[in-house]
């Protein structure tokens, strides 16, 4: 019973400390991530979530200890940040070199049906090899890794590899040239 009494007042005492530390400092830690990200709304929801973050851990919290945490918190968020908008700009700039955008706007008939890639991707298939053709199908439709094909097809583990990789590679390019037109 005692013990459960001194841990509500801990947690009372650590809301009081992040209470306090917010209203002072809320101002002069948006600026510190706004500085970094130059986006407003994504600073004040950076800035929002390390406080909620903070009354929601069970870290233990001292008016000492909470700055250091607060500014490490915010530093991670930023580099989250970036890192996410580093992907989107990477996908965005795919998007927009292979002109989807535009491709979208011209009507269904210059979008590929899922059956239209699979007779493809099946005609690609049917230019290899008997035993690449086996090695691809079954890690393709009955999801085998490399090791299970080997066993499956009584092959060494290296010889799936190598049939896998080129079965791959002449599919990948074939289906590329029939999608290219």
């Amino acid at each position: 019973m005692k013990q459960n009494v001194e841990s509500e007042q801990d947690v009372a005492s650590k809301k009081c400390i992040i209470a306090d530390y917010y209203t002072n400092h809320y101002d002069e830690l948006k600026k510190f991530v706004i500085s970094r990200l130059q986006v407003v709304d994504e600073a004040e929801d950076i800035v929002q979530d390390i406080f909620v973050r903070l009354l929601q851990s069970d870290q233990m919290i001292s008016p000492v200890t909470l700055p250091c945490l607060v500014y490490t918190m915010a530093r991670n968020k930023i580099v989250d940040y970036w890192r996410c908008r580093q992907q989107y700009e990477k996908y965005e700039h795919f998007i927009r070199k292979g002109s989807w955008i535009n491709r979208s706007s011209e009507g269904v008939e210059s979008v590929f049906s899922a059956r239209e890639v699979n007779e493809i991707l099946e005609r690609g298939i049917a230019q290899l090899t008997e035993s690449q053709r086996s090695v691809y199908r079954l890690n393709l439709y009955e999801d085998m890794p490399v090791r299970q094909i080997a066993v499956t097809l009584n092959l060494k583990y290296k010889q799936a590899e190598k049939k896998l990789g080129v079965a791959r590679k002449k599919v990948r390019g074939f289906v590329e040239k029939a999608l290219a037109g």
